[in-house]
């Protein structure tokens, strides 16, 4: 048996292979941080062989909880991605599978490589009503990648969505595949009436250091991202940093910030109460827009989720905080699971690419209702 993950997005330290039957891996941190739950590894052993792999420090995780109720997903193309039955104790964390093939790989979720990204952005860049752009670069000296969807101007509400600022939640990525490719359908009639009234500025991926590394949440310098928007800096946090400074140049109306969520087993959408500034029509648009998610999705539902901030305490280091109180935008986190959604499961699949995809859709769908309102 063979056990490796040195490649784009790998995660994990091989502890014990003395039983092949039953391998001993382990998961290793981010880079200068304590973070540590994203893993991501290729098995290689025979066909027809029963395994049992031990993931030995999974109780000392970021969210041990996110591993009750859990399964992990696997593939042997790394294009289908399909659960496989997982036990977790509070300690060990075991995958178990009966190989169809040589080599099959193990990750927390279907992973979406950095290779993969370049591919996104490639193929959106050649629709004819989007225009890319790099802000700058990273610590490790990769590209920020920009998408403007549309035609900026005076008559048009800018509305920014970003994703994976959070590394290891890569169901972030997979909904920005679905909303690119919808949002490049020039015969689509929500997008074409939607672009008449908008400009869309997309982030596919605000965090690629952290995802070519393997990280579950920062990037290269071991930060959190999304803890940064009040005071970020080139030297720290240079992917929150370029991005804000685009923004207070075009304005922000909407902002969406996708991410993916260890431990609810649920589609919801955190907003920003608690800011100094809210307003009422700021919150009942909030409220509108996730109350009309719902509606379109059954995959998304609004009983299940955050607990509301309390007036003022509202942190403005995190971006939908700070996008809403900055600009009085309808600002708001998108949180999907790593685990299968309970209210519309699939026993094969869990949550998965192309439901990520589906729900960005509906996003887009929700987004036209309130176009006005913004």
């Amino acid at each position: 048996m063979q056990i490796n993950s040195s490649f784009d997005g790998g995660n994990i330290e091989v502890v014990d292979l003395s039983n092949a039957a039953n391998p001993k891996v382990r998961i290793c941190k981010d880079n200068e941080s304590d973070f540590l739950q994203w893993f991501y590894f290729r098995l290689i052993d025979r066909r027809g062989t029963d395994i049992a792999v031990d993931v030995v420090n999974a109780g000392e995780v970021t969210y041990a909880g996110g591993f009750e109720g859990y399964r992990a997903v696997a593939s042997y193309d790394r294009e289908t991605w399909f659960r496989v039955d997982t036990s977790f104790d509070g300690k060990v964390m075991t995958l178990r599978h009966t190989l169809e093939q040589d080599a099959i790989y193990f990750a927390y979720f279907a992973p979406f490589s950095m290779e993969r990204h370049a591919d996104l952005v490639a193929s959106a860049a050649e629709a004819s009503n989007v225009s890319l752009d790099v802000l700058g670069e990273t610590l490790d000296g990769q590209a920020m990648d920009l998408l403007t969807i549309g035609t900026p101007g005076e008559d048009r509400l800018p509305c920014w969505v970003i994703g994976r600022q959070h590394p290891g939640e890569t169901m972030a990525e997979w909904w920005m595949e679905g909303f690119l490719d919808r949002m490049t359908d020039p015969h689509d009639p929500v997008v074409r009436a939607l672009l008449e009234k908008t400009v869309f500025y997309v982030v596919p991926n605000m965090n690629p250091d952290g995802s070519r590394r393997g990280h579950l949440r920062t990037n290269a310098r071991g930060v959190n991202l999304n803890r940064e928007w009040e005071n970020a800096s080139m030297e720290r946090s240079p992917e929150v940093f370029l991005v804000r400074e685009r923004m207070h140049q075009t304005g922000v109306r909407l902002c969406l910030d996708v991410h993916g969520d260890e431990a609810l087993p649920y589609n919801f959408i955190a907003g920003f109460n608690g800011i100094p500034s809210m307003t009422d029509a700021q919150i009942t648009l909030y409220r509108d827009f996730r109350e009309k998610l719902a509606a379109i999705s059954p995959d998304f539902q609004t009983k299940f989720g955050y607990p509301e901030t309390q007036p003022g305490k509202a942190s403005l280091a995190m971006c939908t905080n700070y996008t809403a109180e900055t600009f009085g935008s309808l600002s708001m986190t998108l949180e999907q699971p790593f685990k299968d959604t309970v209210d519309s499961p699939d026993e094969f699949f869990g949550w998965s690419p192309a439901r990520c995809g589906r729900l960005a859709s509906s996003c887009i769908d929700t987004i036209y209702s309130v176009v006005d309102r913004l």
